[in-house]
């Protein structure tokens, strides 16, 4: 249970600009909603880092992927999927810059 890992994480964000964390103040376009999905589907594949996530992150990818109606219904509005992009992101860097240890 390796993969994914922190790595393939900041990879994925990296190809969308160097710093993240402000993404939530960007108008939505098509890479942001890919992005968005790339995520969630890593997030809900099984592996040691993935468990060391704090639960939301991974809740809301299982259920949004399963076409829960409230989850779906809240992802819909853009800004709370960039805020969850950027929460993902400034966590996961802070992890990588910190040692990669969970808090």
């Amino acid at each position: 249970m390796n993969k994914p890992d922190i790595d393939d994480y900041m990879d994925l964000f990296k190809r969308y600009g160097k710093d993240f964390g402000a993404a939530y103040l960007e108008p939505e376009d098509e890479r942001f909603r890919f992005l968005f999905d790339q995520i969630l589907r890593l997030l809900v594949q099984p592996s040691d880092f993935n468990l060391s996530l704090p639960e939301p992150f991974r809740t809301t990818a299982h259920r949004y992927l399963a076409g829960d109606e409230m989850t779906v219904a809240h992802m819909r509005i853009v800004e709370n999927r960039h805020f969850m992009l950027s929460d993902l992101y400034d966590y996961v860097h802070l992890r990588q810059t910190m040692g990669g240890k969970p808090w």
